[in-house]
């Protein structure tokens, strides 16, 4: 179950935001009984790239033994 605070990795490409299937998020706002989530995705250096609406059908949690990845962007 996803819940505040989580990080949560993206499913999909969201290219309009310039975000790939991959790039970590953090729950910032969980929607009642909906499985829907307001989550933030940043730079390394805090600067905010996108606050989206997402389901269960555009994140994951993300698991303990994944690893993380960089990657520039636009």
């Amino acid at each position: 179950m996803i819940k505040e605070l989580d990080t949560v990795v993206l499913t999909h490409d969201i290219k309009e935001y310039g975000l790939a299937e991959g790039d970590i998020g953090a729950v910032v706002h969980c929607y009642g009984d909906t499985n829907a989530f307001e989550v933030e995705f940043v730079t390394a250096e805090g600067r905010t790239i996108a606050v989206l609406t997402l389901t269960t059908n555009d994140i994951r949690l993300m698991s303990n033994r994944e690893i993380l990845h960089a990657r520039a962007i636009a």
